[in-house]
């Protein structure tokens, strides 16, 4: 593995964790086709775990993200001309739903990456068994492990 594909590797991980689709990403100059990104995937136990401490940390992304679009009343309300050429304030609705979309995808989204933390109730009591539980706190621990692991690999290519 070159150091430069390792950088890559490294920023697509980056990217991924600050909310960025691997869509977009891999759209962008400089940045190898999402084919070659699921080969490394196929090939490189490094970059799969950095991977997957990357969507981990994107659902966090995302859920930060929501709060933020939802508290953000900016654009509900406009100024508009009426028939007699007045302004006047008026509730924008288009926005709203607008808002409404981006608060849902993201919510939708950080549950399929985070089941456990932000996946709906009722899902979380039917995986609940013990087994399940065990699973859990092991991929909590696995989680703290990949981070120790891509920090230090990010350090070993600087």
């Amino acid at each position: 593995m070159s150091k430069k594909q390792r950088r890559i590797q490294i920023e697509i991980c980056n990217r991924l964790a600050m909310g960025e689709s691997l869509r977009a990403i891999c759209a962008g100059p400089d940045m190898p086709d999402k084919s070659t990104v699921f080969a490394w995937l196929a090939v490189d136990p490094e970059f799969q775990r950095a991977y997957a401490v990357a969507r981990a940390f994107q659902a966090e992304t995302y859920a930060d993200e929501i709060i933020e679009i939802a508290d953000d009343a900016t654009g509900d309300w406009v100024d508009r001309e009426n028939r007699d050429g007045e302004l006047e304030r008026a509730f924008d609705r288009e926005h709203v739903e607008r808002a409404k979309l981006r608060v849902d995808a993201r919510k939708w989204m950080a549950a399929k990456l985070a089941p456990k933390k932000f996946g709906d109730s009722t899902a979380l009591r039917l995986a609940g068994s013990d087994r399940n539980r065990v699973g859990g706190e092991t991929m909590e621990i696995t989680l703290r492990l990949l981070t120790i692991a891509a920090t230090a690999a990010e350090r070993k290519i600087k």
